[in-house]
């Protein structure tokens, strides 16, 4: 079946292919607070949501949100879809929950959770470190 210019084949071939670790925007921020001296953990299995970057010591996991997969201005951005539509509204959605439940979940057993946009990070890089640096350097040990 085709859609558009594209074969299910190959879509199925490129969503396959979107890195679900070491992204772009995870990759700047994990450098930036690299350089400023902030050791931190990539990825940990074992932790609720396996966030992108944790401080385990301090109980901060941090979170490097796209904004398609997560749902970014979802009320107005849904609308976009214009086909797969009972596909990805659901998918969509159940992510959003899911960051939701995650959130509660950490929160619950003592962790900080930040989270942040790709675009923001890729936009405010700087920032986004700050906040972390400032979470990190002020909590007690």
């Amino acid at each position: 079946m085709v859609l558009g210019k594209k074969t299910l084949e190959q879509i199925a071939k490129n969503m396959k292919a979107v890195k679900n670790k070491g992204s772009k925007i995870e990759v700047m921020l994990m450098k930036e607070l690299w350089s400023r001296g902030l050791r931190y953990r990539k990825n940990v299995n074992s932790i609720c949501g396996k966030p992108d970057i944790v401080f385990i010591g301090k109980k901060i996991a941090v979170f490097c949100d796209s904004e398609f997969w997560h749902g970014y201005n979802w009320e107005k951005r849904k609308h976009d879809f214009k086909s797969h539509q009972e596909f990805w509204i659901p998918k969509i959605e159940r992510n959003i929950e899911r960051d939701q439940e995650v959130n509660a979940e950490l929160k619950k057993q003592g962790w900080i959770v930040l989270r942040f946009w790709g675009n923001d990070i890729k936009k405010h890089l700087l920032e986004c470190a700050d906040r972390i640096e400032q979470v990190v350097r002020g909590v007690n040990q």
